[in-house]
């Protein structure tokens, strides 16, 4: 996530100095990404170096309130615009981990699977919960949305991770039967 891009999004409703863009942020997004303050403060210098900010006349000397500039709305405009095209696939932590355990000696990788299908299931079940007491805040059911698709995909992937552990162990044994068998019915079984 474009923490720049959520910032000048945010200035668009009004200026705001560092703390209130934190806030709104995490508001925005159900505390899903918190921001680190100093991460917001770096980005909006950036932000005032690039001329997609400026500093107003509404803060004191401790508080800077910023606004966005024209450019910033272009820029926030052209965004909204633009499909997210990730530049490489993302690191996935949990896929690195099964593939490594594949290759290690000793690992029980069902056991692996089971113990991150668990944590999922109940990773998901406390985002349903989430999603329930949202009430109508769409920025967060929509960003709950997403968290909870995920979570639906990620177990879908584990089951599918089994069945391929399974299938390839079949094979390893010779105990696969090929899809184009036919299963033998004894003769007791025909009636």
């Amino acid at each position: 996530m474009s923490i720049r891009f959520g910032l000048l999004t945010l200035l668009q409703q009004r200026p705001m100095y560092g703390y209130q863009l934190r806030q709104e942020f995490e508001s925005s997004t159900g505390s899903t990404w918190p921001l680190n303050i100093g991460q917001v403060y770096t980005t909006l210098s950036r932000l005032e170096r690039d001329g997609l900010v400026v500093v107003t006349d509404e803060g004191d000397e401790s508080q800077h309130v910023y606004a966005i500039s024209d450019a910033g709305r272009i820029s926030v405009h052209d965004w909204f615009a633009t499909p997210i095209q990730p530049s490489a696939p993302p690191r996935d932590e949990l896929a690195i981990k099964l593939a490594l355990a594949i290759r290690t000696p000793g690992v029980d990788v069902r056991s692996v699977i089971q113990a991150q299908r668990t944590s999922t299931v109940r990773t998901l079940q406390e985002y349903t919960r989430s999603r329930e007491a949202a009430g109508e805040d769409l920025s967060w059911l929509l960003v709950a949305d997403s968290l909870i698709f995920s979570a639906e995909a990620e177990i879908r992937w584990l089951d599918h991770c089994e069945t391929r552990l399974v299938r390839h162990a079949a094979r390893a044994t010779g105990t696969e039967r090929p899809a184009h068998q036919p299963v033998a019915i004894e003769e007791g079984a025909k009636k």
